[in-house]
C-alpha cells in the first residue's frame, strides 16, 4: 500500500505569497487525512495533485487561526464540488481537534447559513492546565457545548487523556491505530502519532507445496494468522510458513509548541518513520522562540533524537525565510540554515533532516527486516 505526506502549507501566522499557512495531508490508498488546516488551504489543494473530495478524517492540532481559519471553508467548497450518489450515503468527516473546536465550527457554519451535503463529526481532546500559561486557557463558558447540533453535524465524542498511556487514544481501525500527545505552547496543542499495523511476511511457499498445499483460499487465511488443517489432518500455524512480518510505518506530526509534555509523546513518536516538527526561528532567536510558545531547529533535533525517528521535516517557518528557491544572494535569513543547524545537532546519529516546502511531497515506503 502506498503512503505519502504532501505539504500545502509551511509558514507561521498567515498565508503569504510564497508560503501558505500550515496544512499537510497523510494520503494513502483511497483516503486523504489533514493535518491543520490554516487559510487558504482549499487553494492549496486545488493547486496540488490532491482532491479534496477524498478528504476522510482532520486532525487540529491547536486553536490558533493559522492552523484553524480554513476550515470552514474548505468543507463548504468540498460540499460545493460533491455528486451525491443516490444509491450510496456520503461518507461522514471527522474531525479530531482540542476543546472549542466543535463550538468554532458550529457557530462559523450556523452564522453563515451553510448547509452541507455530507455529514461530519467533531470529536474533543481535553487539554490538561499545564498545557500553556495561564491566560491561554478557553474559559468553559466558551468552550461549553451548546447541545444543539448543527443539520449535518453527528454527535462526537469527548476524549480524555489516558493516564496509563499519557496519550489519547483516537481511532483504532483495521489499519492504523491514532493517537494524540500533548504539547506546551500559548494555547493548548497537541501532536498526532499514525501507527500502521505491521504486515504479514511472505508465505514461504516452496515449504507450502512439500506439505501438498496449493495456492488458492488457505494461502490468504494463513496470511490474515488462521492456521488451517490440511486433508491428512496436520495443522499449520501461520508462524510456520510466514517470513518475518514487515513493521507497519509511522508517521507524527507536531502542532506548535516550544517543549514536550510528560511521556507520552516520547512513547507516541518513538522510532518514527517520519517526525513533523515546527522550526519557526533559527536557534539564534531561541529565546524569543520559547517566549511565544515556539521551536528551533536544534530543539526539534533533539526530540528527534529522543524518539529514534528515521527522518525530521521542519516546517512552519516565519514567513522571513523564504523558500530556498526565492532565496537571493544578500538575503539575510536563509531557510537552508535552519536544515544546517538541526543537522549539525544530529551530527553521526544518521537521521535525515528535510526542509519542507509548499507541495513537497515524501513517499513513506515500507522497510522490510533484514
Amino acid at each position: 500500500m502506498t503512503m505519502d505526506l504532501t505539504f500545502l502549507g509551511t509558514g507561521s501566522a498567515y498565508p503569504s505569497p510564497h508560503r501558505g499557512a500550515s496544512a499537510l495531508v497523510l494520503r494513502t490508498e483511497g483516503e486523504c487525512w489533514l493535518f491543520d488546516c490554516g487559510e487558504g488551504t482549499q487553494t492549496q489543494l486545488m493547486k496540488s495533485q490532491l482532491k479534496a473530495s477524498r478528504i476522510t478524517k482532520v486532525f487540529i492540532s491547536h486553536l490558533h487561526g493559522d492552523h484553524l481559519f480554513g476550515l470552514p471553508g474548505l468543507l463548504c467548497t468540498v460540499s460545493l464540488n460533491l455528486n451525491p450518489c443516490p444509491t450510496q450515503p456520503p461518507t461522514c468527516v471527522d474531525i479530531y481537534g482540542p476543546q472549542g473546536l466543535r463550538q468554532f465550527l458550529r457557530v462559523a457554519l450556523e452564522l453563515t447559513s451553510s448547509q452541507l451535503l455530507f455529514p461530519y463529526s467533531v470529536h474533543e481532546l481535553e487539554p490538561t492546565t499545564d498545557q500553556c500559561p495561564t491566560e491561554g486557557n478557553l474559559s468553559p463558558d466558551v468552550t461549553a457545548d451548546s447541545g444543539r447540533l448543527h443539520p449535518q453535524e453527528r454527535a462526537g465524542r469527548t476524549i480524555p487523556l489516558d493516564v496509563n498511556s499519557d496519550c489519547y487514544v483516537i481511532l483504532e481501525e483495521k489499519r492504523f491505530v491514532v493517537k494524540a500527545f500533548r504539547l506546551f505552547h500559548r494555547v493548548p496543542s497537541f501532536g498526532f502519532s499514525v501507527q500502521e499495523h505491521d504486515w504479514p511476511g511472505r508465505l514461504n511457499t516452496e515449504l507450502l507445496k512439500d506439505l501438498g498445499l496449493k495456492p488458492g483460499p488457505l494461502y490468504g487465511r494463513l496470511k490474515a494468522g488462521e492456521s488451517v488443517t490440511l486433508e491428512n489432518g496436520q495443522v499449520v500455524k501461520p508462524s510456520e510458513v510466514l517470513e518475518e512480518a514487515i513493521p507497519g510505518r509511522k508517521v507524527c506530526v507536531l502542532g506548535d509548541c516550544s517543549s514536550l509534555l510528560g511521556e507520552g509523546p516520547l512513547r507516541a513518536c518513538h522510532r518514527a518513520d517520519i517526525l513533523v516538527h515546527e522550526a519557526t526561528l533559527s536557534d539564534e532567536h531561541r529565546e524569543k522562540a520559547v517566549d511565544h510558545g515556539h521551536s528551533t531547529p536544534s530543539m526539534a533535533a533533539a526530540v528527534a533524537q529522543a524518539c529514534c525517528a528515521r527522518m525530521l521535516v521542519l516546517y512552519h517557518f516565519s514567513q522571513r525565510y523564504k523558500p530556498a528557491s526565492q532565496h537571493k544572494e544578500g538575503d539575510e535569513d536563509d531557510v537552508v540554515e535552519l536544515r544546517r543547524q538541526a543537522e549539525e545537532a544530529l551530527q553521526g546519529t544518521g537521521i535525515e533532516v528535510t526542509l519542507a516546502e509548499d507541495f513537497l511531497t515524501i513517499p513513506i515506503p515500507l522497510i522490510k527486516l533484514h
